[in-house]
């Protein structure tokens, strides 16, 4: 079954608290950006070493800049913890 991409846009990414979360996000990582430089971040994610998800936020004193595979199979899981799909 094809996925329905203008779907999943309308019924979550449309939501104004989803759009609040990526602006924050994007707030984060323009702050590192400008605490670090372009080029320390060019390439990486900003990560969060405490999740949202787990009541962490978007300070600086919680955002740290990790590489894009490392950050991205980690999503916030523990080293052998299940990922639900």
């Amino acid at each position: 079954m094809a996925r329905d991409y203008r779907k999943e846009y309308d019924n979550y990414h449309a939501r104004p608290e989803q759009i609040a979360n990526r602006a924050e996000r994007g707030k984060a990582r323009k702050a590192m950006k400008d605490k670090l430089g372009a080029a320390a971040i060019a390439g990486k994610d900003v990560d969060h070493k405490k999740p949202i998800r787990s009541g962490g936020s978007n300070g600086g004193g919680n955002l740290r800049v990790a590489p894009v595979g490392s950050n991205r199979s980690r999503n916030g899981h523990r080293p052998g913890e299940k990922q639900q799909r």
